[in-house]
């Protein structure tokens, strides 16, 4: 079964945005050291939950990240039951690919195709 396993929450302020979730929730962002703007969103050990990331403003909202064991098949099944891909795959550098899609109530999600060798 295909699981969520990483949420997104875009910023229009990194700074305003980490400080409010770390004194809300405690969570602990570190900026990552990939190509484009990003902060890793450690939400801590105890108990159920997934870590997360903050990216600059996309006009998604909050995203949800679905593990897929093929983006092309998922892609595929996505399209022929009526939902969208809103950004097509791309490669995430030592994290795999990544599709955006939209459901057919126009929620939008990511899916993400593991592969530590994506460049």
């Amino acid at each position: 079964m295909n699981r969520v396993v990483h949420f997104e929450i875009p910023t229009d302020n990194a700074e305003r945005t980490s400080g409010f979730y770390s004194a809300v929730f405690g969570w602990k962002f570190e900026r990552w050291p990939g190509p484009q703007p990003y902060w890793l969103i450690d939400t801590g050990k105890d108990g159920p939950g997934i870590n997360g990331g903050m990216l600059p403003r996309i006009p998604l909202g909050v995203v949800n990240t679905i593990d897929v064991g093929s983006l092309d098949e998922t892609i595929k099944a996505i399209e022929s039951n009526g939902g969208k891909v809103i950004m097509p795959k791309f490669a995430v550098p030592t994290i795999g690919g990544l599709a955006y899609f939209s459901d057919t109530e126009g929620n939008a999600f990511g899916i993400l195709q593991a592969d530590a060798a994506a460049k």
